[in-house]
Order: structure tokens, then C-alpha cells, then sequence
């Protein structure tokens, strides 16, 4: 074997190995699932003010998504930079608010700084953690466990598998609230209106016909007997009949989306 294909061998063994060291992950926190997940979904569910998601360095990052995929799915939710809460921002914080916490130790500088804080606005506190004996886990009211037994770096240093870990838990605490609120492909809709999704259910031919003064309107013909005759005029009364629509298609055999749509719609 050539130095060549070896080294490309030995760079593919390595991308696999750390595939491999987070999916083990993933299936860790999937055993390690109990009775705190669906506590902490009930508070979710029950939640009379705002969901708010923090956490620092590639948590806050893991975080950040947490949020995004929280509001596109139905519950309105914002990311909080502790930092930033320490200086002015705990002002969106009431106490009729849910916090989800990420952190691998549970002792993050900043964070057991927020913890006193959030304590005392009354808020309720999910903690998504590896060390359930952290100072963050003995502050909240659930706590979610996301050890893993090592990262896919082989330093074991750099977040990889731990912040996969809080991603997936992340998503099943998101996926699970929307299934239990009840929502639908419709409400997806409605807050992704410029996904194709959102134009397939959303989009009607009101909304992008023409009317009025835009409408082409094709002027009285003279009465022929020839046959190409009668075909145009056949051709030029099916345009003008689909412009009136507010249809755009060009050929006279053709037709767009609306007409398609209005053509289903009537066959119903």
C-alpha cells in the first residue's frame, strides 16, 4: 500500500472514531432518560411566561439553537448570555419564567454567578448537565443528565460528544412540547413562510394574481370560417380567458399552479 492511500486510510479510521464516540454518546443519554425528562417537559408545557435558554462557550452555542428550534416549533423562547445578564439583561427574567441551563460541569464561573439571581426572580430552572452533583443541579428544580463517559477529541478536552449530548436532549425537550401542544404542519407553516413549506400552504392565487388595470384584455376578433382562423381564435380566446383568471402561462395548452390549483379545487 502506498504512503498515500495509507494516510488516507488512517485520516478515514479517525473521522470514524469520533463519529463512533458520539453516537455512543447519544445512546448514554438515551439510557440515562428518566422520570426528570417528562417533569421537565411538563414545566415547559405549563409555562405561563417565557422559555429562556443559556449557557457560555460551546454551550451557549448549543444554547442558541436550543432557541432557534424552540420558536419554530411554537413556544417563544430567547437565548440569555449570562454575561450579559449580569450586567442589565436579567431585566426580561420574571418569575413566571422557565430556564434552561446548559453546562458539562455545572460550575461554570459565570453561571454560578447567575445562579443567586435566578434563584431569586422565583424563576423555574432545567438544568441540562454532566455533573449532577454541580452547583448548578443543587440549584435547579429538574435536573436532566448528559454525562458522557469521555469526548470524541482524544485530548478528551474539546466539547464534542458532551455537547452532541446536550443537543439531542435539546431537541427531544423541543420535539416532545410541540407534540404535546399540538402542533401542526400548519402553524409550521406559519413561522417559516419563506421555506418551500410555508409557500405550499400558504401561498394563494389571490396572492399573486393580477386585477383590474393590470388585467390584459384582448379586443374584439373579426368572425372567420377558415380553419387557422378559428384556431387562433380559439388560442387567443383561451389566453384571454385565463389572463381574466389572473393566470400567467404563455402557451395555449398550458397552465400555472393558480389554474391547476382553481382546477383541483372545482373538481372536488
Amino acid at each position: 500500500m502506498s504512503p498515500k492511500a495509507s494516510e488516507e486510510l488512517n485520516v478515514l479510521a479517525r473521522g470514524r472514531r469520533v463519529i463512533d464516540a458520539e453516537r455512543d454518546a447519544l445512546e448514554r443519554v438515551g439510557r440515562l432518560l428518566d422520570t426528570s425528562f417528562k417533569e421537565a417537559v411538563d414545566l415547559l408545557v405549563d409555562c405561563p411566561g417565557k422559555v429562556i435558554v443559556t449557557g457560555v462557550g460551546k454551550s451557549g452555542i448549543i444554547a442558541q439553537k436550543i432557541t432557534a428550534t424552540l420558536n419554530s416549533t411554537g413556544t417563544p423562547a430567547f437565548y440569555l448570555h449570562p454575561a450579559d445578564a449580569l450586567h442589565g439583561d436579567l431585566g426580561m427574567v420574571r418569575g413566571d419564567d422557565v430556564v434552561i441551563v446548559l453546562s458539562k460541569s455545572g460550575d461554570t464561573m459565570e453561571l454560578s454567578l447567575l445562579l443567586p439571581s435566578l434563584r431569586r426572580a422565583g424563576v423555574a430552572i432545567i438544568a441540562i448537565t454532566g455533573n449532577p452533583d454541580s452547583a448548578l443541579a443543587r440549584s435547579a428544580t429538574v435536573v436532566i443528565d448528559c454525562s458522557v463517559e469521555r469526548e470524541a477529541c482524544p485530548l478528551d478536552l474539546a466539547p464534542t460528544a458532551s455537547t452532541t449530548a446536550m443537543l439531542a436532549l435539546g431537541d427531544a425537550l423541543a420535539v416532545v412540547l410541540y407534540e404535546s401542544k399540538g402542533f401542526t404542519r400548519e402553524d409550521f407553516a406559519l413561522t417559516h413562510p419563506g421555506g418551500m413549506l410555508g409557500r405550499r400552504l400558504l401561498l394563494r392565487v389571490e396572492d399573486i394574481m393580477k386585477r383590474g388595470d393590470d388585467l390584459p384584455i384582448v379586443g374584439r376578433m373579426q368572425p372567420s370560417t377558415t380553419s387557422s382562423s378559428r384556431s387562433a381564435a380559439s388560442d387567443s380566446a383561451a389566453r384571454w380567458s385565463r389572463r381574466k383568471a389572473g393566470c400567467s402561462a404563455s402557451s395555449p395548452m398550458a397552465t400555472c399552479g393558480g389554474c391547476s390549483s382553481a382546477a383541483a379545487t372545482s373538481s372536488r
